[in-house]
């Protein structure tokens, strides 16, 4: 930024914050002089949730959801059907699936979706953890719940043949979502619906 205006510690905290998705400079600018007007309290405890965040978390052993033990708590309950994989982008979707409040089954988070041109392979995601649990040979079904993007139908369709040698059943939600769209944002009746309606491939 360089302008000298600004305090040094200021200026880091309104860089690291533009770091993030979605925060342009303006906003980022915004929220460091909002936590300085008078909200010490909340920034300090800003500070030890990101703090908590970094020392706490990690990835689930199995299905690479986010957790704080070696177990997430939906691969550690032993009434969920295990036989029974759904596999999503983000962990933000494991929360969008579970908010249907119907799902019984586990998940794979794959931490991203391809994209080439992003510079995102197959081997920058989660798929070879994914091939390694089906040979395994517990997983009866997989439900393939990408988003309904061109990089979550890619995804798709790269998956299905490294999957379809493996001889599982392959299902994909059902279209009742948006195309276009992200989990994360769809209601709960609506991933429902989608779940319900999904269909082999």
């Amino acid at each position: 930024m360089g302008n000298s205006a600004v305090p040094p510690s200021v200026t880091e905290l309104i860089e690291t914050l533009s770091e993030l998705p979605g925060v342009g400079p303006k906003t980022a600018s915004r929220l460091a002089f909002y936590l300085l007007r008078g909200k010490s309290e909340l920034a300090l405890r800003l500070g030890d949730a990101l703090k908590a965040l970094v020392e706490r978390t990690r990835f689930c052993s199995v299905c690479y959801n986010v957790t704080e033990t070696d177990l997430c708590p939906i691969c550690a309950d032993e009434t969920r059907d295990h036989s029974q994989v759904c596999v999503v982008e983000e962990p933000m979707d494991v929360l969008a699936m579970e908010r249907t409040d119907q799902y019984r089954g586990v998940y794979h988070v794959l931490h991203g979706a391809l994209s080439p041109l992003d510079g995102i392979f197959a081997e920058n995601l989660r798929i070879n953890e994914l091939e390694t649990r089906i040979r395994q040979g517990n997983v009866r079904e997989v439900i393939l719940a990408t988003n309904p993007t061109s990089e979550g139908d890619y995804t798709t369709s790269y998956l299905l043949t490294r999957l379809k040698p493996l001889k599982v059943k392959i299902t994909r939600l059902g279209r009742g979502l948006p195309v276009g769209g992200d989990l994360e944002y769809a209601d709960a009746v609506t991933l429902l619906r989608a779940l319900e309606s999904r269909q082999e491939i």
